[in-house]
């Protein structure tokens, strides 16, 4: 029987807990080991990472993307023996106060008037150096990479137990104020801040009314006002990793056509959830999903969009579809997002030994009980207010 597992802390203020009492420095280390094991199993020297969800992972949280300012403020070269901070003396000060402080990196630095390659290719000449993008004659291993990053460690799982509490209540309070006639950038407005406000990074946000997610399955937001519903979707990100949520909201009781898809959409939800367990192929996991689209008559609706995600420190690791074999383990986290028509609902969840763990408190929010196999499985419902 799929359990909830009992591992998500009490809802509270305190339980912003300090970070600090965590061991990052040994979770670091242990990262490090992961690689050494990958550098000797494979007979490279080192590992150049560049792209900012590595470097987020392996210093346990930091932040080398700038948030939006361009190109990656830092990189690491990783050998058995060190840990190497790549940056320019412009980037370097806010790299080492602010993102790793005492975790035993060392500083390879630049004048910030040369160019990148310079340094990287003084580091990787003479060497067998693998890196997360292949460039400059490095050995592409961005796989091997993903793939330590996809089991979260306890310390990563207790932070996106954080960020998706921030997430869920910055979609959940956004559509229980917005108003009618506000525009979806306005609207959109209001869940940044929300994020923003809690030092959640929005990587994508969706502000869809009156069913304009209908045609556009990806969209992002209009200056279209508000009628009659709104669908508010949001990714958002703090120590590197990725927490996602969605939900509904109608202003008066929405039509038996947006009911009836909706309930539809939540039982497919329900069944990702009951059947992401452990050992499953992420394949096996799609056709299950498929099943249930045909199963209530919307076969066509899961070919116009994607319908989930193996999530961590990208929004999307590896997409839960029919060419994706990759077996799902305890400790991975899953985004599962159900589109039929108008509808959408979306969740993020820790797949355990046993069960699952919801990332989403949904105090105080409508939820709809789904019966899988016996089993129920709480879904958000649709927030009805007054027009």
């Amino acid at each position: 029987m799929t359990q909830i597992a009992n591992e998500m802390p009490p809802n509270n203020a305190a339980n912003e807990m300090p970070l600090q009492e965590l061991d990052r420095e040994q979770d670091v280390r242990n990262k490090h080991d992961l690689v050494k094991e990958l550098l000797k199993a494979n007979g490279w020297d080192a590992l150049l990472l560049q792209k900012p969800c590595n470097f987020s992972w392996l210093t346990s949280g930091g932040d080398s993307s700038g948030r939006g300012m361009g190109e990656p403020l830092a990189a690491l070269f990783i050998t058995p023996d060190s840990r190497l901070v790549i940056a320019n003396n412009c980037n370097s000060p806010q790299i080492f106060e602010e993102e790793i402080p005492q975790l035993g990196f060392s500083l390879k630095e630049r004048p910030w008037t040369e160019p990148p390659h310079v340094l990287l290719d003084d580091l990787c000449r003479g060497r067998k150096v693998a890196s997360d993008t292949g460039d400059r004659e490095t050995i592409d291993a961005s796989s091997e990479i993903r793939n330590l990053r996809l089991q979260l460690t306890s310390l990563e799982r207790a932070r996106m137990r954080i960020v998706g509490r921030h997430v869920t209540h910055a979609v959940e309070a956004t559509a229980r104020t917005l108003e009618l006639g506000q525009t979806e950038a306005e609207i959109a407005g209001q869940l940044s801040h929300r994020l923003v406000h809690r030092q959640v990074t929005p990587l994508q946000m969706q502000v869809m009314v009156d069913g304009s997610g209908e045609r556009h399955r990806h969209w992002s937001y209009s200056g279209d006002p508000l009628r009659k519903s709104c669908v508010l979707s949001a990714v958002g990100s703090r120590w590197g990793v990725c927490v996602a949520a969605t939900r509904t909201v109608c202003f008066g009781q929405p039509s038996n056509s947006l009911t009836e898809a909706y309930q539809a959409a939540a039982m497919v939800e329900a069944t990702g959830i009951f059947f992401s367990r452990p050992e499953t192929l992420a394949s096996k996991l799609f056709g299950r999903i498929s099943r249930i689209y045909e199963k209530f008559g919307y076969e066509r609706e899961w070919r116009l969009c994607d319908q989930g995600e193996i999530i961590g420190y990208q929004a999307c690791e590896l997409p839960i579809s029919p060419t994706n074999h990759i077996p799902l383990t305890a400790n991975m986290a899953l985004h599962l997002h159900p589109t039929i028509g108008p509808a959408k609902l979306g969740d993020t969840i820790l797949i355990a030994e046993n069960g699952y763990e919801p990332l989403r408190p949904m105090e105080g929010w409508p939820q709809l009980g789904v019966s899988v196999k016996g089993v129920s499985i709480e879904c958000p419902d649709m927030l009805v207010r007054e027009p």
